[in-house]
């Protein structure tokens, strides 16, 4: 398959779509096949909706040479539970642990490949993902306002339980948001994505808090805002995500109108299994008696279901002529067709921008670096040295930037500059010497060992058996392993011989980076970082490299 800078070639690539039984999924799938996929799964909530929209695709494209294929379930929990209703797996204890284990606790590699997301990333390794999934609406309508009250009532009764507190973790829109966009990152990553591209949604139909279309008293209601609040953090995680490493390039289709419509119709109302009900007034019933314990007597549902014309907008059910005329009347929300969101899908992905990208909108309107900025750094910079000499104070690091892992390498840079001075010199040392030179440096100045241990960093000593601590630790050791590799390399200032070896390589690479740099008589391609020409050990400096070079934190977008 050929692949293209600016986007991504079609033809004979496997592309993934996330919501694509949907009325817009089902729309960018059709627009897909036209571009001659090798391999197209569509991903839907259900196994019934699913293999429907596949059926459809196929019959509708008997032409393509493509293999259309679906895949169902909740991409939001764990694969083993991606079947069973949400109501059920928070009634169940063991899986409603495991569900808020793997919402809160770290992204392993674990939580990643038994995520429901994760391993279907790892089965289908898509050339390009559409993600039209409404996530902001899926995650906002599990009412995270109920839950709240609702535990605020049980711990004001008896007391609230495991049981509650948990449904009430499983309920929070951002953990589970965050967890979403994390393993979508790392399972493209991984396989090797080109492109994701989101389509999503502003929350209120392009309206503003005037929304009148609300299923709620309040105006707006408080899900809806927390729908609105999850579409726009999810756009911010997007941009991230569009400014990472190694990522897919990321883009986003946001409708602001409402969109429709899948089809015209007749017949009983019914959506998601559930029929709209005919039922029947039997009395009229005095108004101190209409929501009194007993007002059933003065109803009937009948075996019957109504009926009706209908326009079917999708995931978003069927309406009337009347309710679709007022919905998309001028000046309302009026609406847009999925078609022409399709149209936009494709030709971001091929290349062709529509100016309807708001992750590339956010790119150019948002303030980035400046030349003012850079023009002042320098001048800040010389009078804090100044300031520095002159009381006598090398201050090094106060922790309240973080993370520890900076504050520890801060320090250890500190070291260095004061046994060396210059990387000449650093280069040219005997890792035994500078431990044992560390290790006194740290014994005898009180200063600089006290303000390294107030910063919550504590140094670990030149042959790993014992430390020097204060009263907090802000990267503690595991339980089963007091010598912790792991909280030595994220916030221990570390004198053994094998840290100061691992700083003799990274002088190295910091050298051979500043001599490879064209010089400025070959014009502006030199990356000129400040204090390179005197050779003088920055421990800012180095800790900057150590982040952007071996730690892969470099900004890609300026």
């Amino acid at each position: 398959m050929t692949r293209e800078v600016g986007g991504t070639e079609l033809k004979g690539s496997t592309v993934l779509i996330l919501g694509g039984a949907g009325l817009v999924g089902e729309a960018v799938a059709r627009a897909i096949l036209a571009q001659e996929p090798g391999r197209l799964v569509v991903a839907g909530l259900t196994r019934e909706e699913a293999e429907e929209a596949v059926e459809e695709l196929r019959a509708g494209n008997s032409g393509s040479g493509a293999r259309i294929e679906a895949y169902w379930g909740d991409l939001f929990v764990p694969a083993s539970m991606k079947d069973r209703p949400r109501g059920e797996i928070l009634q169940d204890p063991e899986a409603r642990a495991r569900l808020v284990d793997d919402l809160y606790g770290e992204l392993t590699d674990q939580v990643f490949r038994r995520s429901a997301l994760g391993s279907l990333l790892l089965e289908v390794q898509p050339d390009v993902v559409i993600d039209s999934i409404n996530t902001a609406g899926a995650l906002a309508y599990q009412n995270f306002f109920d839950s709240a009250m609702g535990l605020r009532a049980a711990a004001e009764g008896a007391g609230a339980d495991l049981e509650e507190v948990e449904n009430h973790l499983a309920t929070s829109y951002l953990p589970q948001l965050i967890r979403h966009v994390q393993i979508a990152l790392a399972g493209m990553k991984t396989v090797g994505t080109r492109m994701y591209l989101k389509i999503g949604t502003a929350g209120t139909g392009g309206m503003g808090m005037n929304v009148p279309f609300t299923h709620s008293e309040e105006r707006p209601s408080r899900m809806l805002m927390a729908k609105s609040s999850l579409a726009g953090a999810q756009t911010l995680l997007l941009y991230l995500m569009a400014r990472t490493p190694g990522g897919p390039a990321v883009k986003e289709i946001k409708p602001t109108a409402a969109i429709s419509w899948k089809g015209l119709g007749y017949g009983p109302i019914e959506f998601r299994r559930n029929r709209l009900e005919r039922c029947d007034a039997l009395e009229a019933l005095p108004l101190e008696e209409a929501f009194a314990p007993g007002a059933e007597r003065a109803f009937t549902c009948l075996e019957d279901t109504i009926e009706g014309v209908y326009v079917h907008s999708g995931e978003n059910g069927l309406f009337s002529m009347g309710e679709f005329e007022a919905l998309t009347d001028l000046g309302l929300m009026e609406f847009v067709t999925p078609e022409e969101i399709a149209a936009n899908v494709i030709q971001e992905i091929t290349a062709h921008p529509t100016g309807r990208d708001v992750v590339s909108a956010l790119d150019g309107a948002t303030m980035g670096p400046t030349y003012r900025a850079g023009a002042l750094r320098s001048a800040a910079l010389d009078r804090m040295e100044e300031m520095e000499e002159d009381k006598g104070v090398e201050a090094v690091a106060y922790e309240m930037l973080g993370p520890p892992r900076l504050t520890k390498l801060l320090f250890e840079g500190a070291i260095l500059k004061r046994l060396y001075s210059t990387y000449e010199k650093a280069l040219e040392q005997d890792v035994e010497e500078t431990a044992q030179r560390a290790q006194v440096l740290v014994e005898e100045d009180g200063d600089f060992r006290q303000r390294i241990l107030s910063t919550g960093i504590p140094i670990l000593s030149r042959d790993g058996k014992k430390l020097l601590r204060g009263p907090v630790v802000k990267v503690p050791p595991s339980s089963e392993r007091p010598l912790d590799e792991k909280a030595v390399a994220a916030g221990w200032v570390d004198l053994r011989p094998e840290n100061w070896a691992t700083w003799v390589e990274r002088l190295q690479a910091v050298m051979e980076e500043i001599r490879n740099e064209p010089g400025l008589e070959q014009g502006s391609r030199s990356n000129v970082h400040y204090g390179d020409a005197r050779g003088i050990l920055r421990p800012g400096r180095l800790a900057g490299w150590v982040f952007r070079v071996e730690d892969k934190g470099e900004r890609i977008k300026w």
